[in-house]
């Protein structure tokens, strides 16, 4: 492996922790995440960077995915293994959270494998999304400082050739 794309790789997912968008599920309720889960994220963010590096294959958060779902919770009704994914997710972030417990008729402590499918697939897309704003807009950067070094490098040119033509015309006495 190339050690220097390794350490960028690391620097990029450890910035991302902090920068990658909040992926929700777009609709007029977009802003309904709470702050409190906002904060989650970046939490949970961290510790999913740890074990990543630990050799874990890096997905998106619990917190992620409530974030999602809660802007669709609020667009229309979900059916059954939704509403139960919604529910065990409610039930593991705002535990984890320091929200209290869930009370006893919403708390769901456990998916069947059928839902756990569905929720890791749901996990896996939103850090594939999230890792592609992160990577589009890394690949901007270095465009946009392509361009810049370009820009600065015939300005350079052009007054060198400047100053070359003033030299050619015997203009340059005063230089």
């Amino acid at each position: 492996m190339n050690r220097p794309k390794e350490l960028e790789k690391g620097i990029s997912d450890i910035v991302g922790v902090f920068t990658d968008p909040i992926i929700v599920h777009r609709s007029g309720w977009m802003d309904m995440v709470p702050d409190w889960v906002k904060q989650q994220i970046t939490l949970e963010r961290l510790i999913m960077n740890i074990k990543s590096l630990r050799g874990e294959e890096p997905t998106g958060t619990d917190a992620e995915a409530l974030a999602y779902l809660i802007p669709a919770s609020f667009e229309a009704p979900m059916g059954h293994d939704w509403t139960e994914i919604y529910l065990y997710l409610g039930t593991k972030v705002c535990e984890a959270g320091g929200k209290g417990p869930m009370p006893d008729d919403i708390r769901r402590d456990t998916l069947n494998d059928d839902q756990m499918r569905d929720l890791n697939r749901l996990k896996a897309w939103i850090y594939r999304k999230r890792r592609d704003v992160r990577l589009d807009r890394e690949r901007a950067a270095r465009r946009q400082e392509k361009e810049e070094e370009r820009a600065r490098r015939e300005e350079k040119e052009e007054e060198a050739a400047s100053l070359q033509q003033k030299f050619d015309l015997g203009l340059d006495k005063n230089l």
